[in-house]
């Protein structure tokens, strides 16, 4: 595939897994898109998904081979699960744990907040039994 046509579908997967549906997902990754790969602006597809509180859309990316460790953009992003944990998005968190997400991982190469303090400091009560 050239390089400009990846790109292509790398943006618009990332779009779509903010505001598209399951279905538009699997049309862009049968079409090529890599669920782990960031878009032009470094956000990838997974942590787009999360912060929008997708969970269907995690959910596919997850089966896609998206790993749920893997840190995104620049600055004020981070890890998918930090991401909905911040923002209580309580199914989201849900679909990342049970794919392997680390609730300890720090953000920033490993100088940032976890989930579990995202969660605390936001009033999330989404790691409690």
């Amino acid at each position: 595939m050239k390089r400009r046509r990846r790109k292509k579908l790398q943006s618009r997967l990332v779009s779509a897994a903010g505001s598209g549906t399951p279905q538009r997902i699997g049309e862009l990754l049968r079409a090529g898109a890599d669920p782990d790969l960031p878009g032009r602006d470094g956000t990838t597809p997974l942590y787009r998904a999360s912060v929008q509180n997708r969970p269907a859309n995690v959910r596919v990316l997850l089966a896609a081979g998206a790993d749920p460790n893997r840190e995104s953009g620049h600055g004020d992003e981070g890890l998918p699960l930090c991401a909905a944990a911040c923002w209580g998005h309580q199914d989201s968190v849900r679909e990342l744990l049970a794919a392997g997400a680390d609730p300890r991982l720090r953000e920033d190469g490993g100088h940032g907040r976890t989930a579990l303090e995202w969660a605390e400091a936001g009033g999330h009560l989404l790691f409690r039994s």
